[in-house]
């Protein structure tokens, strides 16, 4: 078959000469022939279809050197490749919307009216923290006051990290403007971090410490979540159960792009292994949200001490039927123990509800 010119073959792929040149000199698509003499490029028509692939993932968003590997793989494994690429796009752009939203409230001043509307908003809150029926001491901390809340779950030197983080977002149960939620709670997220590290530094048998840190912070009836690891926050409203952190483990992300199932995770080997958290090795990038709180809303946080070993539907039918933070707290870390309690676990609970019908129950 007749080779095309770079011309003929960019209209009939939708690059443009300049994208070929580029994409010759980079190695992902090749001229079936370059003449000596004139350098000019020409094309084999079988190569299309993967100029089209290429033109595709480009519109896609994914980078060169992605691309370049997709191309080499067979459409399976390529398909799952791409799978999982837009599975970390939509990750980041959920992420991203939030703060979008969030800066959109903030400078229409939608922040200032909707906290001095709803001001009334209060929470009644509980916290308990358990060793479990196998480990000697307990690594976990949790911390529930009148407008932080925060679960910690430490590794590599017993309670120092969670205690550590947890102690750097205290300063934030004293108050809050609506306003500055999210930057107070990534200012005390680096400060958490900088405590990890002090403690890493002390001491050498100390030096792969870390903690994972799921914290909220209210003000008037906005509420800010700082989470980095792989301890949990749900929401339950209307009887209704949402997940509103994302693990930060391996295995989560696996499930993401689709190279394993939900089942499999939980038996997977590499299930405790976090791809972040405040301090050890992993990377430090905390995931921060912005939420409207409701009157008769419940939270939870905990840690996988719970979630590790409880299905979401008895978390859930806990939650619903407990008459108050203190018992729901109570019921759930029992659950933990009766199914092995196999680690520490830590729950945080708490009701949002008018001053009102705080005061008076």
């Amino acid at each position: 078959m007749e080779l095309l010119t770079i011309g003929a073959f960019a209209r009939a792929s939708r690059l443009s000469p300049k994208a070929l040149r580029l994409y010759d000199e980079l190695g992902l698509l090749r001229p079936a022939r370059v003449d000596p003499h004139t350098g000019y490029r020409r094309y084999d028509p079988a190569q299309l279809e993967r100029a089209r692939l290429v033109a595709w993932l480009r519109r896609l968003g994914m980078p060169l050197a992605d691309i370049r590997a997709v191309c080499e793989l067979g459409p399976q494994t390529a398909a799952r490749e791409v799978r999982a690429y837009w599975a970390r796009v939509e990750a980041d752009t959920a992420a991203r919307r939030d703060l979008a939203a969030f800066l959109v409230d903030h400078l229409s001043g939608k922040d200032t009216t909707m906290s001095a509307a709803h001001s009334t908003l209060r929470i009644r809150y509980a916290v308990l923290s358990d060793t479990g029926s196998v480990r000697e001491s307990n690594d976990d901390a949790g911390y529930a006051g009148p407008r932080l809340l925060a679960v910690a779950d430490g590794f590599g030197g017993g309670r120092h990290a969670s205690e550590a983080a947890i102690e750097a977002l205290k300063p934030l149960d004293a108050g809050v403007p609506g306003g500055e939620l999210l930057s107070a709670l990534e200012d005390a997220a680096h400060r958490a971090r900088e405590s990890v590290s002090a403690l890493a530094a002390s001491d050498p048998a100390l030096r792969d410490v870390g903690t994972t840190l799921t914290a909220m912070v209210w003000s008037g009836s906005r509420l800010g979540l700082v989470h980095i690891g792989d301890s949990r926050a749900y929401l339950l409203r209307h009887g209704e159960l949402f997940q509103i952190t994302h693990d930060h483990t391996v295995v989560q992300s696996l499930i993401d792009e689709g190279r394993i199932t939900e089942e499999e995770a939980a038996s997977h080997p590499q299930r405790s292994l976090l791809l972040r958290a405040v301090g050890g090795d992993s990377a430090f990038e905390p995931d921060l949200a912005l939420r409207d709180a409701r009157a008769e809303d419940r939270y939870l946080l905990c840690s996988d001490g719970l979630t590790g070993v409880v299905p979401a539907g008895e978390i859930q039918r806990v939650l619903a039927s407990a008459a108050d933070p203190g018992g729901a707290v109570r019921e759930l870390v029992a659950l933990a123990i009766r199914a092995g309690g196999p680690d520490n676990v830590t729950c945080v609970v708490a009701d949002v509800a008018e001053q009102a019908a705080l005061t008076s129950a």
